[in-house]
C-alpha cells in the first residue's frame, strides 16, 4: 500500500519580543481557589482523576521560547487506506471462494502466460535500444502492442472481463498530462493497455523482477519521493516529456499511494507545477462482498481473493480537460485543488489531508502490532504544511511514543511519558505533559505528542537555546559534557535527583555512547527530543538575563 484544511496557528512574536530572556515562569500563581456559592453537582468520569493530578491550570513552561502554546490541527475520521473486506465474511463469500478455487488455478495459469509473453516481447522490443533519452521507434512500439494485449489478459485473469469506460481520452495535443486516483495496482495495468502512457513512479520498482523491465519500455520517469534533487529531476523530464508530441502522454497518480477510494488524499504537485492542460480520470471498483482496494491489505492476499472472484467490476471515467489559468498566474497549489476538485464531485467523496507520510506511520503502528494503527495517522500533508517537518522525522517521532506503551485506544498516561524522556515527577514535568496534553485529559495521542514536539522544535530561538544551554553546562569549557556537569545543571528543574536518575538521563544525552556528553550528542538528543529544552530554561534565564532590560545578552555566552 504503498488541500489542507485552512488552521489558524498563534503569529510568533518578534526575536526581540520573545527572546530567552522572557519569565520561564509567570508570576501570578496558576493555583484557583474554587469559590463558595452552592452548585448543582454532576460527577463524570475524569481519566485525569486517575493520576490525581490536575492538567487544566498548568504554566505553559516553554513561554522563555516565545512559544504561546499549539493549536490543534483539524482530523478527521476518515480511513483512507482501509480495506472494508479485509476478513472474508459470510457463507455466500466461502461457498464463492470454494467453488471458484477450480477456476482461480485456471486464471493462475492464465496470468503467467500473459505476463511471460508480454516480457518477451517486451525484451525483444528494447533490445538493442539505447538512445532512452528520446521517444520509442515506431517499430519498437509495435512490437510492444503484443505486450498490451498480453496485459489485457491479465486484466481477464484478474476478473475483469468486462471494464466499463465513460468519455474518452483527450488528443494528446490537447492535454499532454493525465491524472488519475490510485485504488488497486490494477490501475497502471489498465492504462498500460489503453493508453500505454509514461508513467511516473518510485525508482523501487526499477528492480522489480519482469514489471521492471515491462515499464522501462514506457519510458518510467523515476523518481525517489525524498529526495530533493530526485523530485526535480522529475519535474523537468514531466516538464520535457510533455511539451513533446513524440512522447506518449504523462500518467501521474497525484495522491502518491493507493487508497480505498472512498476519498482522495492530498495531492503531490509534479504534475501541475509544468502548467500543461491536465486531463483527469477517476478509477472506481464497485463491489458488495470484496473490497479491490489495495490498502491494508497483502498483495498475495488481495490476488487471492481476486482470483477467487466470479467478476470483479471497475469502472473508468475520463472527465473534461482542466486547463491552467495563466491570465490569473495561478500557482500549482491552485491548480491541483481545482483538478482535485473535479474528481471529488465525479467520485460524491471528499479529500482529506492524508499522505504517503501516513502510510509510514500506519506501516510503523503495524510493525508494532497495535491494536488499531490508523489511530497514530496524523494527515500529514497538513502537519508538514504548518511545521515544515518530513515524513521520516515524524515516523521518529512516533517511535519515541510507541516506547511510552499506549494503551489500545492510542493514549499514554504521564507515567510512561516520563519514564522514555527520563525524567522525575515535579512540578516541571507535570507543566511539559499539560503543554502536551491539549484536551486537559490526563493522557495523550501521538498527534498531539507530535504537534507539541514540533511546535517546541520549530520555534525561532530553538537551536540557540540548545546551544547556549550546552555552553552553560559546559562548566570545565572542554566542549563535552559530564554527568556531574548535567546533575548540576538539571538539578535546578528537578529537585532531589538521585545518581541514579541522573545516570540515566545522562544515557539518553550521550548519544555515542563514550561516557561524556559532546555537542553533538547534546544537539542530536534535543532535536529527538525537544521537550527536554525545559529542563534548562532557569539556567538560560540566569546566565543570559539583564537585571536592567531583561534582554538575552549573547555576549555573555560567549566566553
Amino acid at each position: 500500500m504503498h488541500v489542507c484544511s485552512a488552521v489558524s496557528f498563534s503569529s510568533h512574536q518578534s526575536m526581540e519580543n520573545n527572546d530567552l530572556g522572557t519569565p520561564f515562569l509567570p508570576s501570578e500563581s496558576h493555583s484557583k481557589h474554587v469559590n463558595d456559592e452552592t452548585q448543582f453537582i454532576i460527577t463524570v468520569h475524569d481519566p485525569s482523576a486517575q493520576n490525581g493530578l490536575n492538567f487544566k491550570n498548568l504554566d505553559n513552561p516553554f513561554e522563555f521560547l516565545g512559544s504561546k502554546g499549539y493549536e490543534m490541527l483539524d482530523s478527521t475520521t476518515v480511513d483512507p487506506f482501509r480495506n472494508g473486506t479485509y476478513e472474508i465474511q459470510g457463507v455466500y463469500e466461502w461457498l464463492k471462494i470454494g467453488i471458484c478455487l477450480p477456476i482461480a488455478l485456471v486464471r493462475l495459469v492464465l496470468f503467467g502466460v500473459c505476463l511471460s509473453v508480454g516480457y518477451v516481447a517486451t525484451k525483444i522490443a528494447l533490445l538493442g535500444w539505447k538512445d532512452k533519452d528520446n521517444p520509442l521507434p515506431k517499430w519498437r512500439c509495435r512490437i510492444m502492442w503484443i505486450t498490451r494485449f498480453a496485459t489485457r489478459g491479465i486484466l481477464f485473469a484478474f476478473g475483469y472481463h468486462w471494464i466499463k469506460r465513460r468519455g474518452k481520452p483527450a488528443p494528446r495535443d490537447t492535454a499532454p498530462i493525465i491524472v488519475s486516483n490510485h485504488v488497486s495496482y490494477v490501475d497502471p495495468i489498465f492504462f498500460f493497455y489503453e493508453i500505454f502512457p509514461t508513467i511516473v513512479a518510485s525508482d523501487s520498482h526499477d528492480s522489480t523482477p519482469i514489471v521492471g523491465t515491462i515499464i522501462k519500455a514506457m519510458q518510467v520517469i523515476y523518481v525517489n519521493r525524498f529526495s530533493p534533487s530526485s523530485r526535480k529531476h522529475a519535474i523537468s523530464e514531466i516538464k520535457r516529456k510533455a511539451s513533446c508530441n513524440r512522447f506518449p502522454r504523462v500518467l501521474l497518480f497525484p495522491e502518491g499511494t493507493t487508497t480505498n477510494g472512498r476519498s482522495l488524499i492530498s495531492f503531490q504537485l509534479g504534475a501541475f507545477i509544468p502548467g500543461y492542460a491536465i486531463q483527469p480520470v477517476v478509477v472506481r471498483y464497485p463491489h458488495v462482498h470484496f473490497d479491490q482496494s489495495w490498502g491494508n491489505i497483502s498483495l498475495a492476499r488481495l490476488m487471492f481473493r481476486m482470483f477467487t472472484q466470479i467478476h470483479n467490476f471497475m469502472e473508468v471515467e475520463y472527465l473534461p480537460v482542466v486547463l491552467p489559468q495563466i491570465n490569473q498566474k495561478e500557482n500549482a497549489v491552485q491548480y491541483a485543488k481545482r483538478t482535485s476538485q473535479a474528481m471529488c464531485i465525479a467520485l460524491n467523496v471528499v479529500q482529506t489531508s492524508h499522505s504517503f507520510g501516513d502510510v509510514m506511520l500506519l506501516t510503523k503502528a503495524n510493525e508494532s502490532k497495535q491494536v488499531n494503527p490508523s489511530l497514530y495517522m496524523v494527515e500529514m500533508a497538513q502537519v508538514e504544511l504548518a511545521y515544515h517537518i518530513s515524513s521520516s522525522e515524524a515516523v521518529q517521532f512516533l517511535d519515541r511514543f510507541l516506547l511510552m506503551k499506549p494503551d489500545p485506544s492510542g493514549h499514554v498516561g504521564i507515567r510512561n511519558f516520563l519514564k522514555i524522556l527520563r525524567l522525575k515527577h515535579c512540578t516541571l514535568t507535570e507543566e511539559v505533559f499539560g503543554y502536551i496534553d491539549m484536551k486537559k485529559t490526563g493522557w495523550i495521542t501521538f498527534k498531539e505528542f507530535l504537534l507539541g514536539s514540533v511546535h517546541v522544535l520549530k520555534q525561532p530561538l530553538f537551536t540557540k537555546a540548545c546551544d547556549f544551554a550546552f555552553r552553560g553546562c559546559d562548566i570545565s569549557g572542554k566542549q563535552y559534557m559530564s554527568q556531574q556537569e548535567l546533575g548540576h545543571s538539571v538539578i535546578m528543574t528537578m529537585p532531589n535527583l538521585n545518581e541514579d536518575e541522573i545516570q540515566e538521563l545522562f544515557v539518553l544525552f550521550d548519544c555515542n555512547r563514550d561516557g561524556s556528553i559532546c555537542r553533538d550528542d547534546f544537539m542530536a538528543c534535543l532535536r529527538q527530543n525537544p521537550l527536554l529544552i525545559s529542563l534548562f530554561a532557569p539556567q538560560l534565564l540566569q546566565l543570559g538575563l539583564s537585571s536592567k532590560d531583561r534582554k538575552w545578552k549573547t555576549e555573555n555566552m560567549v566566553s
